[in-house]
């Protein structure tokens, strides 16, 4: 699948692709459904031509016989429609349905290799839209679209084939149609484009503020700043409201000035035929009249319909681009060719390691240079900003080095997929996310066939058995969105056993206990301390008092090293380390 923002109609064509064999199909249904809509008029024709023949000689002549043959001729043809209509829907369901699966697939798949940084540019309520609201365009844009054009080209291949054959100095009119729609849809077209992605951008703006006042309604709350909030989505929701009012009245000009324009063409082709009729100019009879006007009737709400679906055709477009969007950003993690990792030691070497952010007055990280070895517990204690949660992230490959190289037991970390590394990297951070389901699977996250003896021991060594044992459900209980049912310390001694049951070789704890009270924080800090044993630990902390038994304590100042130690020497130091111990002090 090929979705670009540069060609969206033709990435359309790359979408079906996959289901050209159902689409074919689905056109083949619908010609055969759709033929009642040029064919009946033939049959009313020929018995309009029946019933004057037979009313002009008295009814004496005539013809009942061909009058009926010709109604069950008609009734027969309308009879095709019900099966064909199914098995249309059938086919063609199937295929633009599996679009949208793909399309949001695709997305999600994406997202998941687009870098870290991109995630934090980017609005969480943005990337739903475009999952959920881009896509149901794009699948609305498949769905109300071709039906309107089979038709339009059925009825135009029909209607012109017998008008043809039957009246073909009308042939003319017809062709006028045409020329007629397309200009309309070029007036619009850019237009359109215009204000659909000022709508577009707006709504996303509309998503980006709601997903945040919802993530803020604890802290609008606890301040009383609910009239505030209010207000602010209330701002971008009006705007929301300008946007689509002046999308509105362009579509509002342009579907008025289709349907006068083609009303007026169908009443002038009826005129035209009546007029030829009685003067005899051309030959045609009442029958072909009726025909003639109807066909030109039928194929003008056909072609008002398709020049109205260019509101919708214009919003799939931009939802396209609006798509494209994410699938065409190349910041991605580049994983593919490098090196698999299928072991882990637990030696993290920073060489004159570096980082800075795009457009940053200084580095983040200035030229660190750090060995720790395996199964040694370092901690990372600074003042806010110093760089201690960026060393993490480089360690954890979220970002690379922009300067110096980072080594796992002795390899370039730029050399290596780092997929495979996290495989046995666990992380505890300061807030642990659970999502919606059971205890158990929030536990085995992405592990198949964990035994339950397994799962038990991970809890057990958490602290957080108890937490189980005292629930009804017990593993099978529901923790709620985010783990809403469960407190603080729960939450993160439930995540500290989705830690332990993975037995990483490196273990990554932010901040892990600076939100709980003292009750969860004890708890928590036994689980950590069952964690950490045997394994590489990189431990950030603002209370100094969780990390006194690390092996080493790094103190950071500004994005480098300041100071190396343990806790007893570099109290003795007097100097960095004991001045921030000496704040932390009761």
């Amino acid at each position: 699948m090929h979705v670009r923002a540069s060609h969206p109609i033709r990435s359309i064509g790359s979408m079906l692709r996959p289901y050209r064999g159902r689409v074919v199909a689905a056109v083949l249904f619908h010609a055969v459904k759709d033929c009642p809509i040029w064919l009946v008029p033939v049959f009313t024709a020929q018995i309009i031509d029946t019933v004057v023949a037979g009313t002009e000689g008295g009814g004496d002549g005539a013809d009942f016989g061909r009058l009926w043959i010709l109604v069950a001729g008609t009734v027969l043809v309308l009879l095709l429609n019900t099966p064909n209509h199914i098995w249309y829907v059938r086919m063609y369901s199937r295929a633009y349905r599996s679009v949208a699966a793909d399309l949001r697939n695709a997305l999600t798949d994406h997202l998941q290799g687009l870098s870290i940084g991109y995630h934090t540019r980017k609005s969480a309520s943005i990337i739903q839209t475009k999952i959920v609201r881009d896509v149901e365009n794009v699948e609305l844009l498949m769905q109300q679209v071709f039906p309107v054009v089979a038709v339009s080209l059925s009825i135009l291949i029909g209607s012109i084939t017998v008008t043809a054959i039957q009246a073909p100095a009308f042939l003319l009119v017809f062709a006028i149609t045409v020329p007629i729609a397309a200009g309309l849809v070029a007036g619009m077209r850019h237009r359109a484009a215009r204000r659909n992605e000022a709508f577009r951008r707006e709504m996303e703006d509309l998503s980006a503020r709601v997903g945040e006042m919802a993530s803020l309604i604890p802290i609008t709350r606890a301040h009383g700043l609910e009239r505030t909030a209010s207000t602010r989505v209330a701002e971008t929701a009006e705007n929301v409201k300008r946007a689509g009012l002046a999308l509105d009245r362009l579509n509002s000009r342009f579907e008025s000035m289709s349907w006068v324009s083609f009303q007026v063409l169908s009443t002038l082709c009826l005129g035209l035929a009546g007029w030829a009729a009685i003067s005899g100019i051309v030959p045609i009879t009442a029958g072909q009249v009726v025909l003639l006007s109807t066909y030109f009737a039928t194929l003008t709400s056909a072609i008002t319909q398709l020049v109205g679906l260019t509101p919708i055709v214009s919003r799939g477009v931009e939802s396209i681009k609006s798509i494209a969007e994410v699938l065409e950003d190349p910041d991605l993690e580049r994983n593919e060719g490098k090196t698999v990792v299928d072991r882990v030691v637990g030696q993290i070497t920073f060489e004159r390691v570096g980082f800075s952010f795009p457009d940053a007055d200084r580095p983040t990280i200035d030229h660190i240079d750090l060995d720790i070895q395996p199964g040694e517990t370092v901690a990372f204690v600074g003042a806010s900003g110093s760089g201690k949660s960026t060393t993490i992230n480089l360690v954890l490959g979220f970002i690379r080095p922009t300067a110096g190289r980072l080594l796992l037991d002795g390899r370039d970390m730029e050399r290596l997929d780092l997929r495979t590394y996290r495989s046995f990297v666990s992380v505890v951070p300061q807030e642990s996310v659970l999502f919606e389901g059971s205890i158990l699977e929030n536990v085995t996250y992405g592990l198949t066939d964990v035994s339950e003896d397994r799962v038990r021991r991970a809890l057990v060594d958490a602290n957080a058995a108890e937490i189980v044992d005292e629930l009804p459900e017990g593993l099978e209980t529901m923790v709620g969105q985010r783990g809403a049912r469960l407190s603080g310390g729960q939450r993160q001694r439930l995540a500290i056993a989705r830690a332990l049951i993975r037995d990483p070789r490196i273990l990554l704890l932010d901040e892990a206990t600076s939100a709980l009270d003292s009750e969860s924080e004890a708890k928590v800090r036994g689980a950590l301390d069952t964690l950490m044993q045997g394994r590489t630990s990189l431990v950030v902390a603002h209370r100094l008092s969780t990390i006194r038994g690390a092996d080493r304590i790094v103190v950071m100042d500004h994005g480098g090293i300041v100071e190396v130690g343990n806790h007893g020497a570099l109290l003795a130091a007097q100097g960095a380390y004991a001045r921030l111990h000496a704040q932390d002090s009761p």
